[in-house]
This record gives C-alpha cells, structure tokens and sequence, in this order.
C-alpha cells in the first residue's frame, strides 16, 4: 500500500540520532523548560527569521494562547474571521476562548477570500485568522492592510505552512502572532503533540509565557512573584515536554531538505497531471508552497478514491466537511448574503494525493500512472 503519509522510513533513517538525543535527555534528569527546549526556541526563531516565541503543548494551544493573550473572547461578543475550510483546531480555538467564528468564503486557490472580509468586519470583530492551507500562503500584505484600517489583530495558522513564504518573508511573521503545529503528520513534526507561537512583540512573548504555565510569571524580575508558584493571570499547562524537544532539535536541521523534497514531488505530480481532469493546486506569484498536502479537486472524487484504494494507493481527504456544517458548530450561522458557495463546492470533490519526503519516485509514479488511468475511464 502507498500511504498518504507515513513516518516509519523517516524514523528509520534518523534513528540513531534521535534515539541518541532522546537518551541524553533522560539522563540530563530534566523533563521540562530544559536545555534541549531551550536550544529548539532558540534555533526554531532563527530559522522562521522571527524576534519572539516559545513552544507550547499543540498547534491548537498555540491558537488559544494567542486568543487570550490580545483578550479575544473576554466579551462574548467578540468575533473572530477564518474560514470554514479547515482543521476543526481552528475554529474550536476561537470558541474556547470564548469568541464567535465568523466565516469567510474561499477561492478556487482553497484560501480565505480577500474581498470577504472587509464586507464580514463589524462592531465586534476584534481578530483574522487566516489559514495558510496546505502550504500556501495567504495574501498577508492585503489582509494586513485590512487589518489596520480596522484595527484588527492577525493570527496566523502556520499548522500547515511551516517554511512558505510570501516575497521571500516568512509565514508567522505577518501577523501578531504566528502558530504552528508539529504534530506528526506537519512538515516539522515530532512523534506526539507540540506547537510554537512566534511574535515580534517582547510584551506579547511575555504574556503568552504566562499564560503557557498556569499564568505564572517569569520575566519581570520587579515582580515580587517572579518565577514562584503563583498565578499572577490566569493561564493554562501547555508545555512542549524536553523528549520532544530533543526530537525537534534533530528533524529541525532537517527541515530544508523535507521541504525540498516535498516541492521535488509535488513538481512531478503537476507536471504529469496537467493535462487531466483534475484542479490542481496553483502557486501564486512571490509565494513559495511548501506542500504539506498536495490536494486536487474533481467531482467524480468518491468513484476516483474507490478505484485508486482498490490499487493499494491511499487517498485521504481534508476536509470532507466544513466546519459549518458540523453538529458541534451549528450555532454559528453563516452570513445569508455571504454564502460559502466555493467551500461547499470544494468540499464536495477534494482529494489528496501521497506526499511525503520518503516517498520513492517508483511510488510517485505509480501514483500518478494508476491516476491517469483511473481518470480516463471515468
């Protein structure tokens, strides 16, 4: 079977220095904020071309540190703009926080639409979460600009983007605050949960190390609680523990060449599928995508994924269902005069195709062989 993803090849490539650094670790005798998260934060920043940050328990602890850290949700009023287009994280963030998800309508590139928000921003509007899906980045300079005209604060969801760029500056570097996920499946992910807040704000980054420990302080040396138990905000137990880290600090000098790979096989799928039936994705001008998925569009999906399973090759779908029309989110009504017209059409017919570093050539084109096939008959 060629699965969608797999991380045993990566694993066993990278064994020996994985299970070295993991083994340091435990006989360091410390378990967390040690040298080896430390050395991650440190390197992590550096490498995203980022002033501020820290990493938390998960992608989506990322999200809802952030939320509380501009007081998004301290009225409940409070909305927040994103799509219906993406991981559950996104939205269930917004309504942890105590906020209301707005929803923007996507365009046929899978990312929120530009022309949508101005026309969603109301009284209560208080943040943008774009969403990078994919691996491609959102139009940040216009969303920018949206958002100072408005007096909104931005927070990116990276899950997905980790290494894209737009004019060459990275994602997580736009907003006020940047979040990402590594989870196991991401261009960066551990064996387990993990994410990272980027800021370029100090009085941010303090805040969010607050708020990540129980809202214990732990920069301001005036204060007469600095760094003892004591909760000086309410916070919340969000650590990235130092197993993780370590595991991190390998994979992490790895990063350039999974994306390049990543791009190497996400070029060979464009190039012999072209001339199919599918939507293939597109890569914007002045943006680099990173590929977490290579996902394509074709209403025929259920007949197409039916045939390819059939020929051991995995197809996965995300996502099946808009968050709109999920139970758990039925109270947030979609805007009657902004219809999400190309998000439940997209719904409807997208599809991802394997992609992942260790992925063979032999495999990739028997992918796109058995596809070409399979897209004939039909």
């Amino acid at each position: 079977m060629i699965k969608t993803w797999s991380y045993i090849k990566e694993y066993q490539n990278s064994r020996k220095e994985i299970l070295n650094s993991i083994d340091k670790t435990l006989k360091s005798g410390n378990l967390f904020f040690g040298n080896q998260l430390h050395k991650f934060e440190k390197n992590f920043l550096k490498h995203n071309k980022t002033k501020y940050g820290l990493a938390v328990g998960s992608g989506t602890d990322a999200l809802i540190i952030s939320l509380k850290a501009l007081g998004v949700g301290n009225n409940h009023n409070d909305e927040v703009i994103t799509v219906s287009n993406t991981a559950i994280p996104t939205v269930s963030a917004i309504t942890t926080a105590g906020a209301k998800a707005v929803f923007a309508d996507i365009g046929n590139d899978y990312l929120i639409n530009i022309n949508n928000i101005q026309k969603l921003i109301n009284k209560n509007t208080k943040a943008i979460i774009p969403v990078h899906l994919y691996g491609h980045p959102c139009d940040m300079e216009k969303i920018c600009k949206i958002a100072k005209k408005n007096n909104l604060k931005i927070i990116e969801d990276c899950a997905q983007s980790q290494g894209a760029t737009l004019n060459n500056k990275k994602v997580g570097t736009f907003g006020d605050f940047g979040c990402f996920s590594f989870y196991p499946t991401k261009i960066l992910g551990a064996y387990g949960d993990g994410g990272f807040i980027t800021t370029s704000s100090l009085k941010m980054y303090n805040k969010i190390k607050r708020i990540r420990f129980y809202g214990i302080e732990q920069n301001d040396k005036k204060n007469k609680f600095n760094k003892k138990y004591y909760a000086n905000e309410h916070g919340i137990n969000s650590r990235l523990d130092e197993l993780h880290a370590s595991i991190l600090n390998v994979k992490l000098n790895k990063i350039n060449s999974y994306i390049s790979k990543r791009k190497k096989i996400a070029n060979i799928y464009l190039k012999e599928l072209k001339s199919t039936s599918l939507k293939l994705p597109n890569q914007k001008m002045n943006c680099q995508h990173v590929y977490h998925l290579f996902t394509v569009y074709h209403p025929q999906r259920e007949l197409i994924i039916k045939k390819l399973r059939s020929k051991n090759i995995e197809i996965k779908i995300y996502y099946p269902f808009p968050i709109h029309k999920m139970k758990a989110y039925k109270n947030i009504k979609v805007n009657k005069n902004f219809k999400l017209l190309v998000t439940e059409k997209m719904g409807k017919g997208i599809f991802s195709l394997p992609l992942y570093p260790e992925l063979t050539m032999t495999e990739v084109y028997k992918v796109v062989k058995t596809l070409k096939t399979v897209l004939k008959t039909i």
